[in-house]
């Protein structure tokens, strides 16, 4: 069983920036998937930016609509994926889940990831 807890989330002006944290614990695998997907009220998810960690190498993969203003890294010494987002908009506002697949294969898709956090509320304001 892997855990996931987020946290970074808060209220913030258009135009600022945040930086959340998906910290990881349970059993540790050499190769996984994480990723960060979000969704706003009244909103399906929407896939943010992801990680595959395969032990030698590092993959990243972002939404169309980032646009180079997030960034999403990890320190493995502390389990831990980052997400730091730039140039926030109010279109930002969601709840930011931290997802995990510890099955590396084929195409990155979050959709098959099997562990999900509780989420953090971004909310940027006008």
């Amino acid at each position: 069983q892997v855990q996931l807890v987020e946290s970074g989330g808060g209220l913030v002006q258009a135009g600022g920036s945040l930086r959340l944290s998906c910290a990881a614990s349970g059993r540790t695998f050499s190769s996984y998937d994480m990723g960060w997907i979000r969704q706003a009220p009244g909103k399906e998810r929407e896939f943010v930016a992801g990680i595959r960690w395969t032990g030698s190498t590092i993959s990243t993969y972002y939404g169309n609509f980032v646009r180079g203003r997030f960034i999403v890294s990890k320190d493995s010494a502390k389990n831990t994926v980052y997400l730091q987002m730039n140039n926030l908009a109010p279109d930002d506002t969601a709840v930011y889940y931290c997802s995990a697949s510890t099955s590396v294969s084929g195409h990155y898709d979050y959709k098959t990831h099997d562990y999900w956090g509780q989420g953090t509320q971004v909310t940027v304001s006008s």
